[in-house]
């Protein structure tokens, strides 16, 4: 192993340095074939992070020491992709894949720039279908002809999203050791890549990594993620890079694109093929497959190996091999008609019911869960089925003591999909569930609103929900305390120092220093915070309570009409329901909550805190009572924000769609559908002008 440089570091010493890094995290983290121990790896970090520190004006965007960075981000910018990300067809069965290869053939021969007498040029590229999320990666060269850099570098990193647009998560996906932060030139040439070229892929929470992630948010009182699939898209949407590096995320890429979109290579196969060579993750069961037959046994190996692979497939991707025949088979309107991906049948056992227990969710939400009699499914130890609801369990006709199919299909929590008919000799007692009307955990009582499925225990403070009632109380657009993040807040509840939202404002600096990576400066701060957000608006403080349906807009309605806490609190049904956007659900959850006696104690430690319980009336106007507008297009000179505070607060509503209730359609530049709908319903039409016009008579 070379020995970092110990004298004043020059370009040299640290560029080898930092190749010597990126040599093992591509053997660690793309080969799993690690050259040297952990401790050595480490000894290399601290080395080079130490050299850099000495020399920051040496520190480069593609440094290992980089990867991750410092301040939470604020949210996610949205980008147009370079071609749709596209969505693949399934098919379930044999026969549905043969049929989908037939229709392949049959257009290779039909479309144009086909050659009829040569249907067997059809060839297949076989991959497994990971189960994570779709990743478009950009890699740009050095800015300027000048430079002697011609290495190609990360510059952006897009999720799916609509398939059109995605987010901009790059902070996030540089923490994810799989994805090289740059390619050298030495790579680009032995892959025959540009330095300006797109990589798709799929980002993956590996097994290991989900199960530590469940370990810990049971650990905290949460309710365990889904699936791997769930973990890896919402570790990517977190908005704290530090956190996405501790989730340990894998990225496997499968498509090599010009920045146009278009295709780098004659074959799928040769695409894989250079983006292994250039140092990317990419998955090694794939085959190149001529014989819809040997696809089927593709198929069958793929579907016995997935338990032991160490992160979730759930299927087998599909791919005509030549991008030129892919070109001319083109796209449906919604996916390529060159690739299907064959979807495993869900794996199934019957077993025994023994009990159902509830579990509460961060929201509140109250999910029955059936522990059942150990049964292995695919692989796995099946003991606990979810339930999901209360209208599920009398759909099935369950009892405790019933025999029950379980299904494990892509999803890592298994569910109830049937009761089996019992038999005359079965010796098993069977008795009823009865859904609690107390919280389990709180003992708060439960409420279940009319027309909804789901039980929910209501009172902030639940220990089951205190995590997500506290990040969201903290959060930027309601109280903003900046620097209470997830890992802060994992802390406060495990020892104990918050047991409810209120407990933040008797936080201090003692408590805070014996956090881990709490100093003495970032525990003042945040105190700083904690304090600065007693003066926010009782509009935030009403939105941080996290009222069901009670959201940022709802919350100022709710101060600008009734000026205060304690006439919010005591108001009826119907008194809320005369605000504005206020309907009978959002009425019943208000009062649901203020019904709740522990939400009560919660709200007066609030006060007692200081924070602000009282707002200015907002003044209305009644011009326009009883008018309902909608708006539509760009207006010269009013945001839409400006011109709907205007109109509501002259006693008029906006609304989002037009409808004959509707009186006036407020059209801009680049109206849409709804000036056309306002036109054939005869609604009248305004421009900007008119409508100050309105509002000032």
């Amino acid at each position: 192993m070379k020995k970092a440089a110990s004298g004043p570091a020059g370009v040299r010493d640290i560029e080898h340095l930092r190749e010597e890094i990126r040599h093992h995290e591509y053997q660690y983290y793309v080969l799993d074939s690690p050259e040297i121990a952990d401790a050595e790896f480490d000894l290399l970090m601290r080395s080079l992070k130490q050299l850099e520190a000495a020399h920051p004006e040496l520190v480069t965007a593609d440094s290992p020491t980089q990867r991750v960075g410092g301040k939470p981000l604020a949210g996610f910018n949205k980008l147009a992709h370079s071609r749709p990300m596209l969505s693949i067809d399934n098919v379930n069965s044999e026969e549905e894949l043969r049929e989908w290869d037939a229709r392949v053939r049959s257009l290779a021969t039909s479309l144009p720039g086909a050659n009829p007498g040569k249907d067997n040029e059809v060839s297949y590229v076989c991959e497994y279908k990971l189960d994570g999320l779709s990743m478009a990666l950009h890699y740009r060269g050095a800015a300027g002809p000048e430079s002697n850099d011609k290495s190609s570098h990360l510059q952006r990193a897009l999720t799916r999203g609509d398939g059109s647009i995605g987010e901009d998560v790059t902070s996030n996906v540089r923490t994810i050791r799989s994805v090289p932060l740059s390619v050298s030139a030495k790579k680009l040439a032995a892959a025959n890549l540009p330095t300006g070229f797109e990589v798709r892929g799929e980002v993956v929470m590996p097994a290991a990594a989900f199960l530590r992630w469940n370990e810990e948010r049971e650990a905290a009182g949460l309710a365990p993620a889904a699936n791997p699939r769930n973990g890896a898209a919402g570790t990517i949407r977190t908005l704290e890079p530090n956190l996405v590096a501790q989730r340990r995320l894998d990225f496997y890429a499968y498509f090599a694109l010009k920045p146009d979109g278009t295709n780098l290579f004659d074959d799928q196969a040769e695409a894989l093929d250079a983006l292994s060579t250039a140092g990317f993750r990419v998955n090694p069961h794939r085959e190149a497959i001529r014989d819809i037959d040997r696809v089927l046994g593709f198929i069958a190996r793929a579907e016995e190996q997935r338990v032991g692979l160490g992160y979730e497939i759930d299927g087998v991707v599909i791919k005509v091999a030549s991008t030129a025949l892919q070109q001319r088979l083109g796209y449906t309107g919604r996916a390529p008609r060159w690739a299907v991906a064959y979807k495993f049948s869900a794996r199934s056992a019957v077993t025994r019911v023994e009990d159902i227990r509830v579990q509460v969710g961060r929201t509140g939400k109250l999910t029955p869960v059936a522990i059942l009699t150990p049964v292995s499914i695919g692989g796995t130890t099946v003991a606990r089925a979810t339930l999901h609801n209360a209208d599920e369990i009398a759909r099935l006709n369950l009892k405790i003591g019933d025999l029950v199919t379980v299904e494990r299909g892509g999803d890592v929590i298994p569910k109830v999909v049937e009761v089996v008919p019992r038999k005359d000799d079965d010796p098993h007692a069977r008795h009823d569930f009865h859904f609690p009307t107390h919280c389990p955990v709180c003992n708060s009582e439960i409420v279940r609103a009319e027309g909804e499925v789901d039980h929910r225990c209501v009172n902030v403070d639940c220990p089951a929900r205190l995590s997500e009632s506290l990040l969201h109380f903290a959060s930027r657009k309601v109280m903003n305390i900046e620097g209470l993040g997830e890992a802060v807040a994992t802390q406060l509840l495990e020892q104990g120092f918050v047991k409810s939202i209120a407990d933040l404002y008797s936080l201090d600096e003692p408590a805070l220093l014996s956090l881990e990576r709490i100093g003495e400066k970032t525990a003042q701060a945040l105190l700083a915070q904690i304090e600065q957000s007693k003066r926010n608006p009782l509009k935030r403080v009403l939105f941080g309570l996290g009222i069901r349906f009670v959201g940022e807009r709802t919350a100022q309605l709710l101060a600008e009409e009734f000026g205060s806490m304690d006439a919010l609190m005591a108001a009826t049904q119907p008194e809320l329901e005369r605000v504005n956007e206020v309907g009978p659900r959002v009425s019943q959850a208000i009062r649901e909550f203020f019904d709740e006696h522990k939400n009560i104690e919660l709200i007066e430690r609030l006060r007692k805190a200081g924070l602000t319980f009282t707002a200015e009336r907002k003044k209305k106007s009644s011009q326009l009572e009883g008018l309902t507008f909608v708006l539509t297009g760009t207006l010269p000179n009013l945001t839409r924000e400006d011109a709907k505070a205007r109109i509501e607060a002259a006693g008029g509503r906006v609304a989002g769609s037009v409808s004959k209730k509707t009186d006036y359609v407020v059209a801009g530049e680049e109206a849409g559908s709804k000036l056309d709908k306002a036109t054939g319903l005869g609604v009248k039409i305004l421009d900007e002008e008119a409508l100050l016009q309105l509002l000032s008579n």
